[in-house]
C-alpha cells in the first residue's frame, strides 16, 4: 500500500498502526501540514485512517468501497496528525488521538465512514495565531470524547489491561511532548465520556514518545530527551 498524492514536506505523516480482531490493520495517514484542506476530501488518503488487509489490498466491508470517488482504504477522514491509535478489544473500540494546531489536541473513538471535522471544526488556532474555524463543531462531523487546549502535543497510547495495576484497570495512557510532559491517566466512563485522573512521570522533564502495557502487564514508557532518553518500565511498589 502507498498513500496518495504523494506529498511534499516532513510533517505530519501520522504512521501509527492498530491490528483487529479480523486480522486486518489500520494505519494513521495525516494531513501533511500544508494540505489541510485535503482532509475533508474521501478522494485522497491525506488525513485519513485506512484499513487494509494484510496484503496492502482495501477490505471489501470497508466504508468506501465500491463509491466513486472515494478510497477504498479509508476507515475515516477528516483527521490532522494522529500519533496514537490503541484497538480495546475489551470494550471493542478503536481509539485515536491527535495533535491540534495551538489547542485542540483530541480523543477520538473512531467510527467507520465517519468524519472527524479537520479543518474546518477545531478549538486550535494556527502558529501563526490565525483562527483556522470558527466552528468548534460542525454538523456531519464527529466531536471529540476529550481536547486538550493549551496542547500536550500527545504521542503514543495504550490501554491498561493485565490485573498488574487494578484501580486503572481499562484506563488510557497518553504520553506528552509538550506541556504537562509526562503521561496522562484517562479514564473512560460508562457513557462514553473520557475524563483526565491524573499526570504521572512528570518530574522527570521528558517528553513521552511511546507508552505500551507488556504481557507481563507491566507499562513501558520510551522518553525523548536530547541527553538520556531511556525506557522505562513501570510496576508497582509491591513487584520491583
Amino acid at each position: 500500500f502507498t498513500a496518495q498524492p504523494l506529498k511534499r514536506g516532513n510533517a505530519h505523516y501520522g504512521g501509527r498502526i492498530a491490528f483487529l480482531p479480523d486480522a486486518t490493520l489500520v494505519l494513521t495517514l495525516g494531513d501533511g501540514f500544508d494540505y489541510r484542506e485535503e482532509a475533508q476530501n474521501p478522494a485522497n488518503h491525506i488525513g485519513t485512517l485506512v484499513r487494509l488487509a494484510q496484503d496492502g489490498s482495501a477490505p471489501r466491508d470497508n466504508p468506501f468501497a465500491g463509491q466513486p470517488g472515494r478510497r477504498p482504504e479509508i476507515l475515516s477522514y477528516g483527521h490532522r496528525n494522529v500519533q496514537g491509535l490503541v484497538y480495546d478489544a475489551e470494550r471493542k473500540l478503536l481509539i485515536a488521538h491527535e495533535h491540534g494546531p495551538r489547542g485542540g489536541d483530541e480523543i477520538n473513538v473512531i467510527e467507520p465512514g465517519m468524519n472527524y471535522g479537520w479543518p474546518i471544526a477545531t478549538t486550535g488556532i494556527d502558529y501563526t495565531g490565525a483562527r483556522i474555524s470558527p466552528f468548534p463543531s460542525w454538523p456531519g462531523t464527529v466531536p471529540p470524547r476529550y481536547e486538550w487546549t493549551p496542547s500536550i502535543a500527545p504521542s503514543g497510547m495504550a490501554v491498561v489491561r493485565g490485573g498488574l495495576f487494578p484501580q486503572w484497570e481499562g484506563d488510557l495512557l497518553v504520553g506528552a511532548l509538550a506541556r504537562d510532559k509526562g503521561l496522562h491517566r484517562m479514564r473512560i466512563r460508562p457513557d462514553g465520556r473520557i475524563e483526565r485522573q491524573q499526570l504521572l512521570l512528570n518530574e522527570l522533564d521528558e517528553r513521552v514518545r511511546d507508552v505500551r502495557v507488556g504481557p507481563d502487564g507491566a507499562i513501558y514508557v520510551v522518553t525523548d530527551h536530547p541527553r538520556n532518553g531511556r525506557v522505562l518500565r513501570l510496576v508497582p511498589p509491591t513487584r520491583r
